[in-house]
């Protein structure tokens, strides 16, 4: 492969992942709004944001949809994250911010 080849290979896949990476963010910000509705309905009956065993449920399921290459902890690290800003976005509206 040519300097020009690998170059252009290379602008390609850098293409692909901000496309990706748009998806990405389209996908969170709906799981965030799934999450505001789940706060509302745990502040009209008074349940807590923490669930530990829902969370349970969740790693389940990714661990179960992952099919690799990326590892089983890489996922759950990224999930723990995701879980945890999404707590704090729950916990924001319910404090009405």
């Amino acid at each position: 492969m040519t300097l020009d080849e690998a170059r252009e290979v290379l602008c390609q896949c850098r293409r692909e992942i901000d496309e990706i990476d748009q998806r990405l963010v389209a996908m969170l910000n709906e799981r965030s709004r799934v999450v505001e509705r789940i706060g509302a309905v745990k502040q009209s009956v008074s349940l807590p944001v923490y669930e530990p065993k829902r969370e349970d449920e969740v790693y389940a399921n990714i661990d179960a949809a992952n099919h690799g290459p990326i590892t089983k902890d890489a996922i759950r690290r990224i999930f723990e994250r995701i879980i945890d800003e999404m707590r704090t976005l729950q916990r924001m509206r319910m404090e009405g911010r």
